[in-house]
């Protein structure tokens, strides 16, 4: 241990409040850490297992008071305001930082970092007019996704344009506000790794998960995914030169495609635990969640090696009132998120499918 372990007793703050919060909260517990949260909404997912300040990310005096209460600060949610990091990071280590969060929370940023580390992306061009738009059309070809730089997830804030009669007016019904024309990848199938990065500097991947969407909201994951090996190296090797490159401590996450070429590009990255690490609560000898913990806290990373093949399935919306069905199968872990309310689109839980087990 160095002088920088934050010992069992420590208080981690969480900036969001939502699932993947309430999932830090469980898995810094099992390790004898108390927890924080900062969210805005009243309530949120995690504040139903840990401490919660409720107050807007400009606040403060309610900034200053969080970071007094907690030793280490961590993300479970990209968007938020820099301005609140940076006053965070004044007083208490926040990790990852400011600067890997606003790399990440931009898709033009993000994107002109990871070509000038040596990582390909698809094609891309920015777009803060029609007619950069068009003239982006011109450069990448059709079809192509227009997504704006900031905000958007789970399909929101993005359109696909796959005539020149799409793109007529577009710009401004995304609002008006700085986008990123994508071309089309001929990808065979999309995969995510998960990465995470040590005060010590020591790197450590789960092995790369097959994601498959559905109304652009990640559906299933399939662990392992259908990949060569070469691919997998690829993949991890990837991961890791965007961690480095960031110079990041914490959990990483890194989505790419796998092209039928056998080229790897990455899509994006989120500077958090992700929805496609999931399985790993189930599935891997360390999780995600607790891999993070270990992480920001200088403990020593985690093994995570596959303890049993899985498939893990979101539950959206009112899927989650099968949850009687879940319980009924064998195999099937049920993790449900705590959410009052069932709205098309929402995540409200998942369920993760243990099959043979890994040898």
């Amino acid at each position: 241990m160095s002088d920088n372990t934050l010992p069992p007793g420590s208080t981690i703050g969480i900036l969001g409040g939502g699932q993947l919060g309430r999932m830090l909260v469980l898995a810094a517990a099992r390790l004898g850490y108390r927890c924080h949260i900062f969210e805005p909404q009243i309530d949120c997912p995690a504040s139903h297992v840990a401490k919660h300040t409720a107050a807007n990310y400009d606040d403060t005096a309610a900034l200053d008071a969080f970071a007094k209460a907690v030793d280490v600060v961590t993300l479970e949610f990209e968007n938020v305001p820099i301005a609140a990091v940076e006053r965070l990071a004044e007083s208490v280590p926040v990790r990852p930082g400011a600067s890997a969060l606003a790399i990440a929370q931009d898709r033009v940023t993000e994107k002109t970092f990871l070509n000038q580390a040596g990582i390909q992306t698809a094609p891309w061009a920015p777009v803060e007019s029609q007619s950069d738009l068009d003239a982006a059309i011109q450069k990448i070809g059709l079809p192509g996704v227009l997504k704006t730089a900031r905000l958007g997830y789970d399909g929101k804030g993005q359109a696909t344009v796959r005539t020149v009669n799409d793109a007529d007016g577009l710009y401004a019904k995304l609002g008006s506000v700085p986008c990123v024309l994508e071309g089309f990848v001929d990808f065979a199938l999309e995969i995510s790794v998960i990465v995470a990065r040590g005060l010590d500097g020591k790197i450590t991947c789960f092995e790369p998960v097959e994601n498959i969407h559905r109304d652009h909201i990640l559906h299933r994951t399939l662990v392992p995914a259908r990949i060569d090996a070469s691919v997998a190296q690829q993949a991890n090797e990837i991961a890791t030169r965007t961690i480095e490159a960031l110079d990041y401590t914490g959990l990483l996450a890194v989505e790419m495609f796998v092209c039928r070429d056998g080229r790897v590009l990455v899509n994006e990255m989120a500077p958090r635990p992700h929805n496609s690490g999931h399985w790993s609560i189930d599935g891997a000898a360390t999780c995600q969640f607790e891999q993070a913990v270990r992480a920001i806290c200088g403990l020593p990373l985690g093994d995570t090696t596959r303890i049993s093949d899985c498939e893990m399935r979101n539950l959206i919306g009112n899927e989650v009132n099968d949850w009687p069905d879940i319980l009924a199968q064998p195999g099937a872990r049920l993790h449900l998120y705590g959410k009052a309310e069932s709205r098309p689109g929402r995540k409200m839980g998942h369920v993760t499918v243990l099959h043979n087990k890994a040898q």
